[in-house]
This record gives structure tokens, C-alpha cells and sequence, in this order.
């Protein structure tokens, strides 16, 4: 690493001799790239953490495709007339599609939906039942006849709990049906029980990922009702719209709020620390000084307290803006684990500048010229801060290779950060500090023989007390570490929408379905749909613990081929002589009066015949029949367990023929994700870990330096793990992605003890607390403010890489000053030491 700091050693000269000129290209370049830096966006869609080669974000996609992604917007209208509520709704409607987007030249609302034509279905029911269903009617109605003709025997005789298991059976299979009636058969106006609630649903035409798009709807919706005066339709009317559409819109505008405030906590967080370190460690210095040397008052010093982050702080921004600059002609966008990446390298990156600077202010007081200070700044701790620098970034870098997005996109742009950040403090920032030189904002003079450096302290206190201590600990938490458990609870690290969920419980009682969070098979004909439909069940059938609620196909319901509608005529007519039986004929029973209406059908429907609100969820773009297999969940896919074993269960369906399909849903999508964020967090931690080793191995030649390099980080990792289990800390799908970062960014307060250390020699570990330790201790905390920004966010998933990584970075800093200087003393004491 000497080799590489010497050959580049011109570049910092050259620094001293053009200021202007390194200063002003730097500017030039970074004014460029801002440019694009500015474009990116934020893409919250979990499937963008996928690669596109995975077969379920394929699916996917080919859904969308297929069948399109209208969000809806809904509006709920409550009044105690129900009247007054369809009056408003009507008039609502008609206003809401004469709504003209003037900026993008379209309407903004494309349809909507309402009344629902339910005369032929009541009348048709039947036919759209599959012929399981059928099958099972035809046996409830059986018993039925049976249990009549029984009731009605004169010489009655007791035998009713044989009947008993097969009478639940039978009311089971009519439930079954009951619930699949209720949802093909809805009633006419989407309303709930006492008809005094109303919910519409209207279909924008711009997409959900445009911000501006929906702020304007919104906005402009808002403004409608308003004109309308619901009031006016009746007293107590209440109108509110939004649903999820406007819960995707408070997500987005949560994140960049999130992403504005974390930066604006850790960045006036960082700036306070740093100046007020460097302010006081210039004015002391300075007090050091000869009296006849010191021409400036105290508050000569406070007007310049500014310098150091103009020092620091440039060329920290000018690496940003060069960083995002490079994301967004690499990746185009960021997802919401980078998203808040802009705050985390600025405490990151300012670590490097404080080292150099803190560094140069020493050598400034013990007397070197500017340039010498400089250039022996350089060389002193410019290969620590390489072999930290690369070493974080390497590890970082490692992450690229990962196949779940959340990890490569975050070791790219970090690593490439951390990169840019060490160029710029190392070959910009002597051009600021030469210019503040020559016009006389840096106060510096040399320290008086009589200031020297005194060594207060010879041997580090308590070493051995400490070690014991360190020890048992690690010991402990190496016992405990299987207790370290995982977030599987999706709900547990989302934001909460208190509007959104206001809006579901004022909205609760319309059209509410157990069904829910649906996966989609695309068949390529309809003899595939059959055979997916047949082996999903099987798998149902087959599994005592299936995560398969039910299974259903259009082509079960509307018949493709001629020989199956037949059949199903056929099971109608034996369903109609079974309700005209004389044991049935003369029954007042709801459920037999409901099959009397629906069993009318005497030929096939044709498509034109079926309202549109049941055609809309099976047809394509193009308006065609689709050929997919939709499969219900039996369990809530908020937790990751039951999403695994639901793509477990369904992911894949391969046929006789060796076809092979793939479902596709955002739950099947978060399922993959977490399947392989877990299969490969250990590989990239290993891997991580790995290498830095070998940049530890390389950069000090010594396998023991090495070793004594690496303990803060070690150490420190398991204290990590200790408080988290003290504390119930766990890991989840966010935070993951940082423990590879703290292993880059935890190396470097090992690398600085141990390198300064080597150039200091024996006895002399207080001086190098005392020197590099005020640098790590500085640097670590600019790092933890950086992350603590997150502690402040309102996303919880954010908020636990905020928690995980400043507890992270404070061990290992935690231990690099206490356990590291330590075991060096215990080893100084037993002349163990070798350089």
C-alpha cells in the first residue's frame, strides 16, 4: 500500500501548485453529473429487488401484461338515506369522467364502477358453478329428498346420529356454494348491510408510480366533492375517496420525507460534531503556542469555526454528487433500502476527511509548512486510510454479486461512494486547504517546547480486567447465538397509514371477501388450465398443512368446449327434477329458493351475457377470454412463513407434458425475495468477512498485525449480537443488508489503532488513543449519526438498519478502545509484541 500512497504522491503536490485548477474541474465534473443525479427516483415495488431472470417476477410481469394493473380508486359515500347516497354517487360519476388532465392531455378518470346488473346471474347462477359444485348440490339436494321422506314416515324411528357426519358434510358443500354465490352473485349496488354506506370504484388513467399524476387527482378530486356539497344531497352525507391508490402515494411521499429528514438530522448532526471537534482541537493547539506567536483573540477562532466543513464538506459532496450521478446512468433508479443511502455516505465519507485533516492540523502545530504538512499527512495516514477505505468498499463491492437486488444495489453504490469519497479528501482537499491557507482562515501556529506532547499515562489501565471480561461475554453470546431470531411479520416493517386505515374501517362492510392477496397462472391453452386447476387441488388435497384456500378457473365456470357445456345442462336438469321432487316442491327454505331462480339456464351463456364486473377479472388487455388459474391463500401473507410455503406449495406447477409454469402475485414476489435474501445473507457475510482479511493480510504483511487488526471488529460483532438478543432485536429483510457494511465500515478503527501503533512503536498506546483515537472515535460517531438519520423515519424497516448499524459501528469503536489497546498492552507486557 506505501507503493501505491508514493505513487501517487504528485497528485497532492500538484494540489498545492493548482488549487484553482483541481478545485474548479472537480466542480465542473460534479455540476455535470448532478444533472442526472437529480433524475432518480425511488421505486418501491418489491419486485424491483428481484432479478429480472427470476421466474416469479416473470410471471409476474407477464400478468401485468396480460391482464393489466389498474389501481383503483375508491370512494366511499355514508349518509342514513340510501337514496340520497345513489343521487350523489350517480352525479359523482358523471362529473368525475368529465375530469380533464389539461398537463397531460387525457382524462383522468378512464371508468367507473357502480350498479351491477345481477338479473341474469340470479337467473343463471348455476351454470357459472363449476361442476364440482354442481355435483355437490345434486348431493345436498339427495339428502334433502332423503331426510323429507324419512321426517314424513309414519313408523319414524330414531336414527338421526347416522345421519348426523353426513348432514354436516352436505351443509358444508351448500356453504361452499353459498360463498361462491355471494361473490358471483353480489348484490345490486356495492353497499353495506343496512344500505346506508356506498363505495365506488373508479380506475384512473395515469399509473400509481406517478407522483405528480396522483397529487393532481387528488387534489383535484378533492376540490369536486367540495363543488358538489354532499351536505346538500343530505345533512349528515360523509364522501371520502382514496384507498390504496392514495395509501401508494402516502407510501412514496413517507419515503422522501424519510429520505429528506434522515439526511437533515445526520447531516446538522455530523456538521455540529465535526466543528466543534475541530474547533477545539485547533484552539488548543493554538494555545500551545508561544505567547509572542499568538496574534488572534478567541473569537477570531470562533469566526473561522465554519473552515472545517468547508474543508471536509466540499469535497464529501462533490464525491455524492458524482456517486448518484453514476447510479443513475448504472441503475436508473433507487429502491428503498438505497434510497437513503445519500445520508449514510455523508457520514461515511466524512470519516477519511477528518483523519486527513485532523492529521495535518498536527503537523501544522509541530511546525511543517503547509505543503510538508501536506504531503507528510499524506504519507502518514494516507495508506491507514486506504487500507480502510478499500477494504470497506471491497467488502461493500462484494454485495454486487448477489442476485437480490437489495444487497447489490446497495454494495454498488456504497462501495462506489465510499471510493469516490477517499479520492476527493485525498487529492481535492489539499487544494481547499492551500487556498484557506493562503488567505489565513486556518489559525495555526507552532506548539512551544514547554506545549510539547507529555506522556501522561505509560500502560493502558485495567488491560487484564478488561480481556477477562471481553471474553466471558463473547463466550456467552457464542453459547446464545442460536436465540438471534428473524422478522418474518411483513406488517411489522411497514409504515403505518392512520388515513388509510381510517378509510378501511369507515369503508368496512362492502364487499368484503375472505379471498384475498390472489396468485395467477397464465395457461397457454385451456387443456393446461384444466390440468393446473386439477393438480393445485391434489396438492390441497394431499398436504394437511396447505396454504391453499381454493382454486377456480373461468374456463370451469364458462365452458370452452361444447361437450362440457352440455354437461353442465345436464347437471341443471337433474338439479331442477331434484327441486321438483313433492318432498322439495313445497319446502319454504332460502337455499332451495335461491337454487329454483338460479337453476333456469337451459342452453350455454355466451360471453356478451355476463355483466362486465364478473368478465373484468378474467379478461386480457385485448378483452379476451384469459387462460389463468387463480389460487387463493389460506393463510395471511403478511407473514413471510405462510408466503414461503404458499410459493413453496404453488410456485411452480409442471404438467404430464413436462411444461412447467409459474405462478405470479406480489405475495408469491416477497416470498422469492425473502427465500433468497435468507439463502444468500450467509455468503455474502462470509465472503464479506473474507475479504477483508485478505486486505488486512495485504496491508500489513503480518499475519499476527493482521489478527490484532481484526479484534474491535470481531469482538465487536458479537456484542452486537449480545445486545440484540438483551433487547429482542431482529434481523429482518432490511437490515440485513447493513451487517456486510458494518463489517467494511467496522474494520477501519482496528486498522487505524494498529497501524498507528506500528509507527509509534512500544509504550505507546495512550499517545495513539490520544492522536488516532480522538480520529476513530470521531469518525465513527460522524458514521452513527449518519445512520441514526433513520432513527427518525417513519418506515420501521428503515428504522432498524438505523438501529442495527449504530449499534454495530458503537461496539466495535467500543472495543477498539478498550479491548484492542488492551491485549496490546498484555503483550507489551509479556514481550510478545513484534513489528
Amino acid at each position: 500500500m506505501q507503493k501505491i500512497v508514493h505513487f501517487l504522491r504528485p497528485l497532492v503536490e500538484f494540489n498545492y501548485r493548482h488549487p484553482l485548477i483541481v478545485l474548479g474541474t472537480a466542480i465542473v465534473l460534479a455540476v455535470f453529473a448532478a444533472n442526472y443525479a437529480l433524475k432518480l427516483q425511488i421505486d418501491t415495488d418489491i419486485a424491483s429487488l428481484l432479478p429480472d431472470s427470476n421466474e416469479n417476477v416473470q410471471a409476474l410481469k407477464e400478468l401485468q401484461e396480460t391482464v393489466g394493473g389498474e389501481t383503483v380508486m375508491e370512494v366511499a359515500i355514508r349518509s342514513s338515506s340510501f337514496e340520497a347516497n345513489r343521487e350523489f354517487a350517480d352525479v359523482l360519476i358523471e362529473r368525475s369522467l368529465e375530469l380533464y388532465d389539461l398537463r397531460r392531455d387525457r382524462p383522468y378518470i378512464n371508468r367507473a364502477e357502480f350498479r351491477r346488473d345481477t338479473e341474469v346471474l340470479q337467473d343463471n347462477a348455476l351454470y357459472l358453478a363449476t361442476e364440482t359444485e354442481l355435483q355437490e348440490i345434486i348431493e345436498y339436494l339427495e339428502e334433502e329428498i332423503d331426510r323429507a321422506r324419512f321426517e314424513a314416515n309414519p313408523f319414524l324411528v330414531d336414527f338421526e346420529d347416522d345421519f348426523e357426519d353426513e348432514v354436516e358434510e352436505e351443509s358444508r358443500d351448500m356453504e361452499r356454494f353459498r360463498q361462491a354465490y355471494d361473490e358471483m352473485v353480489p348484490s345490486e349496488y356495492p353497499v353495506n348491510q343496512d344500505s346506508t354506506l356506498m363505495v365506488l370504484r373508479m380506475f384512473p388513467s395515469g399509473s400509481q408510480s406517478d407522483i405528480g399524476y396522483l397529487e393532481d387527482l387528488f387534489e383535484v378530486y378533492e376540490t369536486l366533492i367540495a363543488e358538489l356539497d354532499p351536505a346538500s344531497y343530505h345533512p349528515d352525507m360523509e364522501v371520502r375517496f382514496g384507498g390504496r391508490l392514495k395509501r401508494h402515494l402516502n407510501e412514496l411521499e413517507s419515503i422522501m420525507d424519510d429520505v429528506f429528514n434522515s439526511f437533515a438530522t445526520g447531516f446538522s448532526s455530523v456538521i455540529l460534531l465535526v466543528m466543534s471537534y475541530f474547533f477545539i482541537k485547533k484552539y488548543l493547539n493554538y494555545r500551545r503556542g508561544r505567547r509572542e506567536d499568538r496574534q488572534y483573540r478567541f473569537w477570531n477562532h470562533l469566526l473561522r469555526a465554519p473552515v472545517p466543513i468547508l474543508v471536509i464538506g466540499i469535497p464529501l459532496l462533490i464525491s455524492l454528487v458524482w456517486t448518484f450521478g453514476i447510479t443513475y446512468w448504472m441503475l436508473g433508479t433507487l429502491n428503498t433500502m438505497t434510497s437513503v443511502l445519500f445520508v449514510i455516505l455523508f457520514g461515511l465519507g466524512i470519516d477519511y476527511g477528518i483523519h486527513y485533516y485532523a492529521r495535518y492540523i498536527e503537523l501544522r502545530s509541530d511546525g511543517d509548512p503547509v505543503l510538508d504538512a501536506l504531503v507528510n499527512a499524506y504519507e502518514r495516514t494516507g495508506s491507514a486510510i486506504m487500507v480502510s477505505a478499500i477494504t470497506t468498499a471491497s467488502a461493500l463491492f462484494v454485495l454486487v454479486f448477489a442476485d437480490f437486488r437489495g444487497f447489490s444495489e446497495f454494495g454498488f453504490i456504497s462501495g462506489t461512494g465510499i471510493l469516490l469519497a477517499l479520492f476527493c479528501m485525498l487529492f481535492i482537499m489539499p487544494s481547499l486547504l492551500t487556498l484557506f491557507e493562503r488567505m489565513n482562515l486556518i489559525l495555526l501556529i507552532k506548539r512551544s517546547d514547554e506545549n510539547g506532547k507529555a506522556k501522561l499515562i505509560k500502560r493502558y489501565p485495567f488491560s487484564l480486567a478488561i480481556v477477562s471480561v471481553s471474553i466471558v461475554i463473547t463466550a456467552i453470546v457464542l453459547f446464545n447465538v442460536n436465540k438471534l431470531e428473524f422478522e418474518y411479520e411483513f406488517g411489522q416493517l411497514e409504515p403505518e397509514f392512520p388515513e388509510y386505515q381510517e378509510f378501511r374501517e369507515f369503508t368496512r362492510g362492502v364487499d368484503e371477501s375472505e379471498r384475498r392477496n390472489p396468485a395467477y397462472i397464465i395457461a397457454d391453452n385451456d387443456e393446461d388450465v384444466f390440468e393446473i386447476v386439477e393438480i393445485i387441488r391434489e396438492r390441497k388435497e394431499s398436504n394437511p398443512d396447505t396454504k391453499i384456500q381454493d382454486v377456480e378457473a373461468l374456463q370451469e365456470r364458462i365452458p370452452p368446449y361444447e361437450e362440457m357445456s352440455q354437461r353442465k345442462l345436464d347437471y341443471i336438469t337433474q338439479i331442477r327434477l331434484l327441486l321438483q321432487n313433492p318432498f322439495l316442491a313445497d319446502q319454504e327454505d332460502e337455499n332451495l329458493d335461491l337454487l329454483r331462480r338460479a337453476s333456469q339456464s337451459t342452453e350455454a351463456l355466451e360471453l356478451e351475457e355476463i355483466p362486465d364486473f364478473i368478465l373484468n377479472r378474467f379478461l386480457t388487455r385485448e378483452g379476451e377470454l384469459g387462460r389463468f388459474v387463480i389460487i387463493y391463500p389460506a393463510a395471511g401473507m403478511s407473514d413471510g412463513r405462510n408466503s414461503m410455503a404458499f410459493k413453496d406449495e404453488i410456485g411452480e406447477v409442471e404438467l404430464e407434458s413436462g411444461k412447467v409454469y409459474h405462478a405470479g402475485s406480489t405475495s408469491i414476489v416477497a416470498a422469492a425475495m425473502l427465500n433468497l435474501m435468507i439463502e444468500e445473507s450467509p455468503y455474502m457475510v462470509t465472503a464479506t468477512f473474507v475479504i477483508v482479511l485478505l486486505f488486512m493480510l495485504y496491508a500489513f504483511r503480518s499475519f499476527r498485525w493482521m489478527m490484532m487488526a481484526m479484534i474491535p471488529l470481531v469482538v465487536g460483532f458479537l456484542f452486537l449480537f449480545g445486545i440484540m438478543m438483551i433487547f429482542g432485536l431482529k434481523f429482518n429483510f432490511y437490515n440485513l443488508v447493513v451487517l456486510p457494511a458494518i463489517l467494511g465500515i467496522g474494520c477501519d478503527n482496528g486498522v487505524h489503532i494498529a497501524h498507528r501503533y506500528r509507527d509509534e512503536g512500544k509504550n505507546s498506546v495512550w499517545d495513539v488513543l490520544s492522536s488516532t483515537g480522538q480520529h476513530i472515535t470521531i469518525g465513527s460517531f460522524t458514521t452513527m449519526l449518519g445512520f441514526a438519520g433513520l432513527l427518525f423515519t417513519q418506515h420501521p424497516g428503515l428504522q432498524s438498519i438505523g438501529i442495527l448499524a449504530v449499534i454495530g459501528i458503537g461496539m466495535t469503536l467500543f472495543t477498539a478502545l478498550t479491548f484492542l489497546p488492551s491485549m496490546i498492552q498484555l503483550l507489551e507486557d509479556k514481550d510478545w509484541i513484534r513489528f
